[in-house]
């Protein structure tokens, strides 16, 4: 069995439908239909959009997403069947930020829908931070200058593509990235062009279908302290541009 056939029962069971009647339905005989949903034949592709169709679900989420974990009436109200995000809620009724530890951040990509995952992620409150939905995540690498390795960027979700604002900074979550940290701008009614604050990285193109979150930065939480010989933000981005203009003179030379 697999998450598409466990789904494919799920729905039909969940609008009272016999095998028989699902496939009248998508304009299939019962016993094309039936493997689908034993999980022993995969079906085509025009197959699966007709199931789409019909429940109402997109193909990404058919065959990724646990639907069984979530509300159907609920799921099916949210624009582009965005999932409505499982969130820690404390005592008093606010919010708490999930922090997602660098241990799991390979794996967030696919298990940022399940809520046994986000249950299990560490939680902490901030004051400050009010009125929207929270997470931490943790900064990797030199493409996410000011923010060390030691840092945790915190995002307030962002539900519709339509919110983001250009030239502002966003944690990512990607189908080919997974976790990333960009500066956003609007390209078309399809992309973003994603840039680094490190000049060093070049800027790139980012579909909107292969965005599975949107996080606004919101504030970082530095977890080690600045040595008196580290080198400041400022001093940082001077330091590559210098290098970035010494390769260019390189290549005027040759």
């Amino acid at each position: 069995m697999s998450i598409f056939s466990d789904n494919l029962r799920y729905l039909r069971e969940s609008r009272n439908e016999t095998q028989q009647k699902t496939a009248d339905r998508l304009g299939i005989k019962r016993g094309r239909y039936e493997p689908y949903e034993s999980g022993k034949v995969e079906p085509p592709y025009e197959i699966l959009l007709k199931i789409s169709r019909h429940y109402g679900i997109s193909i990404d989420l058919l065959l990724t997403v646990d639907l069984r974990k979530y509300d159907l009436d609920e799921l099916l109200t949210l624009d582009d069947n965005r999932i409505v995000l499982p969130i820690t809620i404390d005592r008093e009724g606010e919010n708490l930020i999930e922090i997602v530890p660098h241990k799991a951040r390979m794996g967030y990509a696919t298990g940022y829908a399940d809520p046994e995952f986000i249950e299990s992620l560490q939680t902490l409150s901030l004051p400050f931070l009010r009125n929207g939905r929270f997470r931490a995540f943790p900064a990797d690498g030199d493409s996410m200058p000011p923010h060390r390795n030691s840092s945790y960027i915190v995002g307030r979700y962002v539900e519709n593509l339509g919110e983001v604002s250009n030239g502002k900074t966003y944690v990512l979550v990607t189908k080919n990235d997974g976790i990333v940290y960009k500066r956003l701008n609007r390209n078309n009614d399809t992309s973003f062009t994603a840039k680094s604050d490190n000049p060093l990285y070049p800027p790139y193109q980012v579909k909107y279908s292969e965005i599975l979150e949107i996080w606004e930065f919101v504030c970082s939480i530095e977890t080690e302290a600045f040595q008196p010989d580290d080198p400041g933000v400022v001093t940082v981005k001077e330091m590559f541009l210098e290098i970035k203009k010494e390769i260019g003179e390189l290549k005027v030379r040759q």
